[in-house]
Order: structure tokens, then C-alpha cells, then sequence
């Protein structure tokens, strides 16, 4: 059995159809107490005692008659008159604004029909799909346009979030390969010595230190990402000046086997924020900056700032790298513009750094020289305060 259900085009014929009544007995009372006075008013029902008539075609005497009493049997038949005419006529007028409100509310709320199928018909595989009400920019047309750019953006995330999976799950399944294989082949040779064995530990080893490293890098971008919708949960005086020794100090094997020349500028660069995922930003764009590097390459740091602003700069030479690449340095798992490769690393780096930007409610500006290399510029605020909301990062090209 079907449940009767008020539904929005029903209660606005009933507040159309209550208008047009309420506007009705209004008239209606307005009409009488008009015709009324415009009765009472009239100079022969107003004269004193008795007035001698004489009808036109009468044949008798005269008629004496009482002006005041015949007002008054007028105005009581007018109004009779009016009141019995003016509620079947009234009626009518309700019945068909009822209805009329009724058809006007339902073409008025076609759009939200349309929306509410779409929705029904929504899932993660048909993100797709758009309302394209076209038609007057009114409100109706707003709502279904703020749907489908709502769509947009749940479309562009869910695509996001698979194409995430699967990298990770590509970058996983490498080292994983590589420690199966190993272990398949010298535990099936029965004549592997212990040089072997050592070879395959080593091997083992330095896979299980990728799978490390890149475990942690997703869960350094989930907490970064949770605290996108938060605040920091460590809030401390940081010099971006004593870090970055630290940091150069622990990639010198690195600087020594590309022969990469080091110049740095340091000067005070004290922010509030958090230790360290600061240390990680400077590192992660250090060993960027060396691991994307050419043999006798460059690599120059400055950390500097001013009344409420820190900076920091870093830039490196390398290859040429196309201004339309820029944006796509900064997605997870992208190495130089390019999807995954057997690079080293996992593309996670400069993606930390943007996130670790945001955390901290600062600006990010990358630039492409022309002569080859990249050129990062990150500028924090001196005093991270809760409650501020996050500047986006933004890319420009030399």
C-alpha cells in the first residue's frame, strides 16, 4: 500500500491555493464594506421622514416612501447578494490556483527532479554523469550547476585515489619482487655458500629498506593529508637555519658521487611549527635536488626572513625541464614530470613538501630556469597559529 507523503509540490499548491483564498476573503470583506458605505453615503437614502414618489408608468397616486429604510433593505440585498455570488466565484478562483500552483510547482521544480535521479543512479563508476540543466542562471540553475562541479570533484578524487592505489601498490610490489625472486633462487640452489647467502641478505636488505622508506613516505602523506582538515599537532620554535647543516651532512655520499658543488647562503629563518616534518621539507628537497642533478652539477641553499615571513630557496642545475611539467612535479609518485620509473625513490618527495607547506600555511613557487635545473621558493609564516586557514600552494614558471 502506498503512503500518501506531503511532497514539496503538494504543500506549495496548498500555500498557493491559501494565498489566492486569503487574498480572496479579503476582497471580498473589502467589496461589502465598500459597497456598504457607497450605499450609506448616498444623498437619497440619507434625507429625514418621508419623500413623495412617483414612478414612471404609474397610474395610481403618489407613493409615499421612507429613504433611510429603503437604504437599508438595499445595502442587506446587495450584500446578501454579494456574499452568496462572491464565495462560488471565490471558490472557482481557489480551485484553480490550487491547481495552477500545483502545475506551476512542479514544472518550477523539474531541476530538482533531475537532480534527485541523478543522485539515485550515482556510483564510484559513473562519477561522470552531469545534471546540464542549461536555462536561466536562477536558483535552480546554481544548485544543479554546484552539483555537477561537486561531481567534478568527487570524480577527480575517486580517479585521484585509484590511480594512488595503484602506484602504491606498483611501488610495493617492486621491492616485494625483488625479495621473492631472491629468496626463490639461492634457497632452490642446494650448492649456495655463504658468500651467496650474504649476496642474497644484502640484496633482501637493501629491497626491504626501499619498502621501508616508501611505507613511510605514505604515511607521512596520510598524516599530512589529515592535517589539511586540522592543525599541527607540534608547535615549536624552529631555526630553518640549524637544519639545513643537518641536512647537507647526511646526503655528503651522495654530493661526493656526483661531484655536485654545495653553496649555501644561511642566514636566521626562526618559524613555529613542527620540527620534524621542517627537517623532512628541507631534506626531501635537498636529495631531490642532488638525485635529479647532472655529474658536477650545482646545488645552492638560503633560508632567510623578514618581519613575519621565513624563506627558504633551492636550486639546483639538471636537464631542462618544461614549465607544463611543473604542476606534475608535485603529484605523489611523479619523478621529473614523468610517471613511475625504476628511478630511485618513489616520486613521494616533493609531494611531502607541498603537503608539509600547506601544514604550516605557506606558499610554495617552483620555476624551471631556462638553462636546465629547478628552483624551489617556500615562504612560511614566523608564527603558525591555530584556526588560520592554509594558503595554497602555487607553481610559476621562469
Amino acid at each position: 500500500m502506498k503512503v500518501f507523503r506531503p511532497t514539496l509540490r503538494i504543500r506549495m499548491a496548498l500555500l498557493y491555493g491559501g494565498l489566492v483564498l486569503l487574498v480572496g476573503v479579503s476582497l471580498l470583506f473589502t467589496s461589502v464594506v465598500l459597497l456598504k458605505n457607497a450605499i450609506a453615503k448616498a444623498t437619497f437614502f440619507n434625507q429625514v421622514g418621508t419623500v413623495t414618489v412617483t414612478f414612471q408608468g404609474q397610474t395610481g397616486p403618489p407613493r409615499r416612501i421612507q429613504p433611510a429604510e429603503i437604504g437599508r433593505q438595499t445595502q442587506d440585498q446587495a450584500v446578501s447578494y454579494l456574499s452568496h455570488a462572491g464565495l462560488i466565484y471565490f471558490g472557482i478562483i481557489v480551485v484553480i490556483g490550487t491547481v495552477g500552483g500545483y502545475l506551476l510547482a512542479k514544472q518550477a521544480l523539474r531541476p530538482v527532479a533531475r537532480l534527485t535521479a541523478t543522485a539515485r543512479q550515482l556510483s564510484t563508476d559513473n562519477l561522470d554523469q552531469r545534471i546540464n540543466l542549461g536555462g536561466p542562471y536562477d536558483e535552480l540553475r546554481e544548485l544543479a550547476d554546484t552539483f555537477d562541479a561537486m561531481l567534478g570533484r568527487l570524480d577527480a578524487a575517486f580517479d585521484s585515489q585509484k590511480m594512488f592505489v595503484a602506484n602504491a601498490s606498483h611501488e610495493l610490489r617492486t621491492p616485494l619482487s625483488v625479495i621473492r625472486t631472491e629468496l626463490d633462487v639461492t634457497l632452490s640452489d642446494p650448492d649456495a655458500d655463504v658468500a651467496e647467502l650474504r649476496r642474497m641478505g644484502e640484496v633482501v636488505a637493501g629491497a626491504t629498506t626501499r619498502a621501508q622508506r616508501l611505507v613511510g613516505s605514505l604515511l607521512t602523506l596520510a598524516r599530512l593529508q589529515a592535517v589539511e582538515r586540522g592543525e599541527l599537532e607540534v608547535h615549536e620554535q624552529v631555526d630553518l637555519a640549524g637544519l639545513v647543516p643537518v641536512v647537507l651532512d647526511s646526503v655528503r655520499a651522495e654530493v661526493a658521487a656526483k661531484n655536485i658543488r654545495v653553496e649555501t647562503e644561511i642566514e636566521p629563518a626562526a618559524v613555529v611549527g613542527d620540527p620534524g616534518l621542517l627537517e623532512r621539507l628541507i631534506g626531501n628537497l635537498v636529495e631531490n635536488a642532488i638525485r635529479h642533478n647532472v655529474p658536477g652539477g650545482w646545488l645552492r641553499v638560503t633560508t632567510g626572513q623578514s618581519d613575519d615571513r621565513v624563506w627558504l630557496h633551492v636550486a639546483n642545475g639538471g636537464t631542462v625541464i618544461p614549465p607544463a611539467d611543473l604542476d606534475g612535479l608535485f603529484e605523489p609518485f611523479r619523478r621529473g614530470g614523468k610517471g613511475r620509473t625504476a628511478t630511485r625513490g618513489a616520486g613521494l618527495g616533493l609531494a611531502i613538501v607541498r603537503l608539509i607547506v600547506d601544514a604550516h600555511h605557506g606558499k610554495l613557487q617552483a620555476a624551471a630556469p631556462p638553462f636546465g635545473g629547478l628552483a624551489i621558493r617556500i615562504e612560511l609564516p614566523r608564527n603558525t597559529r591555530p584556526g588560520r586557514q592554509a594558503q595554497p600552494a602555487a607553481t610559476a614558471a621562469a
